[in-house]
């Protein structure tokens, strides 16, 4: 046995670590900013992407290493999870100063 090999992480052990972080970032997100809804996309290999919208407009993304297991940080984190983007939930998103020049910056690049 090599040095160290007792002292591995396993995958169960750091997928577990990875979505305790996962909820604690959504449960924050939420305090933070009056409540969230969230709309969770899969992007393929990479896992899912849960785009969180809080009530204030504000929004932010994380992301998980599957769609079941953002549904389960979400729900763990008390935030409800939307079936996609109704225009209800569109409509509330209000996006940063910053990503309105970035955006800008894009489009005259072109």
């Amino acid at each position: 046995m090599a040095d160290g090999s007792d002292t591995t992480l396993t995958t169960e052990q750091t997928t577990e670590q990875a979505s305790k972080g996962l909820v604690a970032g959504i449960k924050s997100f939420a305090a933070g900013h009056g409540g969230a809804k969230a709309v969770i996309e899969y992007v393929g290999k990479r896992g899912a992407r849960i785009v969180l919208v809080g009530a204030d407009g504000v929004w932010a993304d994380q992301f998980a290493d599957g769609t079941d297991v953002a549904r389960q940080a979400c729900a763990e984190a008390g935030v409800d999870v939307e079936n996609a983007w109704e225009r209800e939930l569109m409509d509330q998103m209000r996006p940063s100063n910053d990503l309105w020049r970035s955006m800008a910056r894009r489009t005259m690049a072109r």
